[in-house]
């Protein structure tokens, strides 16, 4: 169902412009009013929740505003989500999964957190250079210390204190296992790329990451949100020292990467509700 604002609230700013958001959408049509946003761009209820859902769909908590100002320089304005609740008129519903999500989005990307095997309960993995976890839950259950394998998910065999493996049978980097086997792929816009892997991990936090081959190398990572080549795994700042977005890398295309990068995560962030 359609939603729209109520042309009798007087805490709104309506505008006789087209939706910024939507701008195919005709700036003629009276049925969608549109409202202004902290930023000055002009939204509808309907393109504002589209807009923001699509960034939790890719892992994004931080509303920033994707509209154009000055020709092609992109607004990236941030909006609380104070505001977007309210400008998007959002309903029980759509409320209750923004807050859900949200938070779970903040705590994958401060913290390292996975399922116990055993009791399902979220371990956090406090020294991301040891696969052996502690699961107090599990361990106050069986009044003896029970430790499982981040990599496998098995009760832990061997030493206590290792990076690379348990003593698990078949206790193997399913990822890097990933970036070695994967197809290679073409990028057919940018100059000379015809076999590049298919899958990389950031360089930054080690988050697995497609191209979906189309427009220019550069990716943004939606864990950490830095923007790196694909194609040369450089951070975009340093590859566009020697080659332009859509030209050949100096250094070519990178081998298959062999190990996952350990992200050094110094800010703990928290969700303003």
């Amino acid at each position: 169902m359609e939603k729209r604002y109520n042309p009798l609230d007087t805490t709104l700013k309506f505008v006789n412009r087209k939706d910024d958001l939507d701008p195919v959408a005709s700036d003629e049509d009276d049925c969608s009013i549109r409202a202004e946003m902290s930023c000055g761009h002009a939204v509808t209820p309907d393109s504002l929740t589209g807009w923001c859902r699509s960034l939790l769909d890719q892992g994004q908590y931080m509303f920033r505003c994707p509209a154009l100002k000055e020709g092609t320089t992109q607004c990236n304005a941030l909006w609380s989500y104070q505001e977007v609740r309210r400008m998007a008129d959002l309903s029980v519903e759509e409320m209750q999964h923004f807050e859900e999500t949200m938070p779970r989005l903040v705590a994958a990307k401060c913290y390292d957190f996975q399922e116990c095997p055993q009791c399902k309960s979220n371990v956090e993995r406090k020294n991301p250079l040891n696969l052996c976890v502690k699961c107090t839950i599990c361990t106050a259950d069986r009044g003896k210390p029970y430790f499982f394998c981040w990599q496998c998910y098995k009760e832990w065999k061997g030493h206590n204190s290792r990076s690379d493996r348990c003593d698990n049978e078949g206790c193997t980097n399913k990822d890097v296992a990933l970036l070695q086997t994967c197809e290679t792929i073409s990028l057919p816009e940018v100059k000379g790329v015809t076999h590049c892997p298919s899958v990389r991990v950031c360089p930054t936090c080690g988050m697995k990451v497609e191209h979906n081959r189309k427009h220019c190398k550069n990716i943004l990572c939606p864990r950490c949100q830095v923007t790196f080549c694909f194609v040369c795994l450089k951070l975009k700042r340093e590859c566009c020292k020697t080659s332009s977005p859509y030209g050949a890398c100096r250094d070519g295309v990178a081998p298959r990467q062999t190990s996952i990068p350990i992200w050094k995560k110094t800010l703990r962030l928290s969700l303003n509700k």
